[in-house]
């Protein structure tokens, strides 16, 4: 493999995981509209609740677990470390077994005093999870250090699937039964009936995983028997290296995620004990903004989150090694390549947040605030992103504290602003969206003051950002005007939003051709790239960069002059002439016709000379 093709190779499965954490996110998102017609949205703001609560402890107990083998495994497997990386793999499945088990104990035994009342029976169903969910997790970082995010993608895709249908089922089911009890109390039962979809889809996402390792096996073990280089490390120094490495990446997981269920336990007690309203009205409020807002806004970020997980042992193995340029490269390409998606979806959803919401949320009581608050979380979109990228590339480096100090300062300056905006203002949900772009900003703008001091690295910021903006808001036009344009003339939503989709993908991307937000290399990087060059070479939109110079494009006379140079002359060490000719077309004013190199030796005239004879390519035409 060459040197190119290993540099790109993380961006490729950046891609692959990208795709299946879309396809993931898409289901997700299908199932939980018939979801939200079975238990409401009251049932929603119950189950939104508790799997807020139930993300922190799965953060505390393992969520770092991924992230944090991948890193120490792919360090070892750079220095072709394989005893040693298998030691680690053991001792994190021992450290998931404990943490997991006491943190599903204690979520099952003190679920009532971490959430309000109606959700406390949605997280008991929920505590199981976690210590499966950790297991899952040691898997998927297994396979992420050996460079290979194939795994993980279908395991994402197969846990999705059968988490949707058992979702829909149970939650029907338990309604059904609860049919003559009061509408909170089918509310309740209706959610935890959905809290079982996530157990059932973790179950056989792991017993998935779990075989494909089984069948590598007997690889890892042949690897392992080759390796005389390396002596084994005792299980306390990996362990101590384990826990050194997972508890920075904790807190800064822990941290940065936490926002969401701090602002929840504000805007509960705030709306309740300050502004008199009651908790069906609370969840009722804040099931729309969690479970339909949020969730479509969290659809681009997938590409984010799996830019994250690729890019960690990527960067990892070449800081291992001491390629910062390497880094640095990696860098550019990881934030350039998600920033050319998701500034593009920040503006398809702030433009077309009514009709998105619509087809996925149709309930009419709650489709305007829905909308409205999607719209004001669209931009959020780019600083998540970026954010969440940047997190996993301090993280790699070892600098595993930064993300902590960053989500902290950024934490507290948006809580203070949350408060204010609660107690001085109506504007309750509203203020809940706000808080989140201000915090996914000042994350996003602290990460990168430590990557440059920390790499020495500075974004480039025209190519990133500044060009893709300007593709994003003429596709945002191009979107705006074909969807209400077929709207007026064909009144359906879906068959507008199907036109209006397709004609905005073309819109960009043909306008980031043009302006060169992107080239060849950035498209080829990505699943299915070479169907975008295509199509910008077909339309003479595509800059080639072997014709780009640092002054600019060569001229067609420079291009035509230097096909024309088919003969050089050079001078050999001995003084000997050479004439050497490539093989190439000739141009126009040779008729079309085709030059041939043939070799003669050329003799010396004078006898007992010390010149040596020299070849001579003689040029002729067919």
């Amino acid at each position: 493999m060459s040197t190119e093709k290993r540099k790109d190779r993380f961006i490729m499965q950046a891609g692959i995981l990208a795709s299946a954490g879309l396809i993931s996110r898409v289901i997700g998102i299908l199932y939980r509209s018939p979801l939200t017609g079975i238990i409401g949205d009251e049932g929603n703001g119950y189950y939104s609740a508790a799997y807020n609560i139930y993300t922190i402890i799965l953060l505390i107990s393992s969520y770092s677990i991924p992230s944090a083998i991948s890193k120490v495994i792919a360090g070892k497997l750079a220095v072709k470390d394989y005893r040693n990386a298998q030691r680690v793999f053991r001792c994190a499945l021992i450290y998931v077994i404990v943490v997991g088990a006491v943190s599903s104990s204690l979520a099952f035994v003190f679920a009532d005093h971490l959430v309000q009342e109606g959700s406390a029976p949605v997280l008991r169903v929920l505590a199981p999870v976690i210590f499966l969910s950790g297991l899952l997790g040691v898997f998927r970082g297994y396979f992420q250090a050996h460079g290979t995010m194939v795994p993980t993608s279908i395991s994402q895709i197969v846990e999705q699937m059968l988490h949707a249908v058992v979702s829909i089922g149970a939650a029907y089911f338990f309604v059904n039964l609860m049919e003559m009890e009061s509408d909170t109390t089918r509310a309740i039962y209706g959610a935890a009936g959905s809290a079982i979809g996530i157990g059932a889809g973790v179950v056989i996402a792991l017993l998935f995983m779990s075989g494909i390792y089984m069948l590598n096996r007997k690889g890892v073990k042949k690897r392992i028997r080759r390796d005389k280089a390396h002596q084994p490390e005792s299980y306390k120094n990996i362990f101590l290296v384990i826990i050194g490495m997972v508890t920075p990446i904790l807190l800064s997981t822990c941290i940065y995620n936490s926002c969401t269920p701090l602002n929840q336990t504000i805007y509960a007690k705030i709306l309740s004990q300050v502004k008199g309203f009651s908790g069906a009205d609370i969840a009722k409020m804040y099931g729309i903004f969690a479970g339909k807002a949020v969730v479509i806004a969290n659809i681009p970020i997938a590409l984010a989150s799996a830019m994250a997980s690729a890019i960690m042992p990527s960067i990892s193995s070449s800081h291992a090694l001491g390629e910062m340029d390497a880094v640095r490269d990696k860098v550019s390409q990881g934030i350039r390549t998600t920033m050319m998606i998701a500034i593009p979806c920040a503006v398809g959803l702030a433009v077309l947040a009514k009709p998105v919401t619509q087809v996925l949320f149709p309930q009419r009581e709650s489709l305007d605030q829905a909308a409205a608050l999607l719209a004001v979380l669209s931009v959020s979109v780019i600083f998540y992103g970026l954010s969440t990228l940047t997190n996993a590339v301090l993280q790699a480096v070892g600098k595993v504290n930064r993300p902590v100090v960053n989500a902290a300062a950024a934490l507290f300056i948006q809580t203070v602003a949350f408060v204010a905006m609660l107690l001085y203002t109506d504007w309750n949900q509203y203020a809940l969206a706000l808080s989140m772009v201000l915090y996914s900003f000042l994350t996003c703008v602290f990460n990168n003051i430590s990557m440059r001091h920390v790499l020495k690295y500075r974004q480039e910021v025209m190519k990133t950002f500044v060009k893709p903006m300007m593709a994003a808001l003429l596709m945002g036009l191009a979107a705006y005007g074909s969807y209400y344009g077929v709207y007026g003339l064909l009144p359906v939503n879906v068959v507008a939003l199907a036109v209006a989709l397709p004609v905005s993908g073309i819109v960009y991307f043909g306008a980031a051709m043009a302006l060169g937000a992107v080239d060849e290399s950035d498209l080829m990087r990505l699943p299915k790239g070479y169907l975008l060059v295509a199509f910008g070479k077909k339309c003479y939109l595509l800059r080639d960069p072997e014709f780009e110079k640092p002054g600019g494009r060569k001229t067609a006379d420079a291009v035509g002059t230097e096909e024309r140079k088919a003969v050089r002359r050079t001078t050999d060490g001995d003084g000997g002439i050479e004439k050497r000719s490539a093989r190439k077309s000739a141009g126009p004013d040779d008729g079309g016709e085709r030059k041939v190199v043939r070799k003669k030796k050329v003799r010396v005239a004078k006898s007992g000379s010390s010149q040596k004879p020299v070849r001579k390519r003689v040029v002729k035409k067919k």
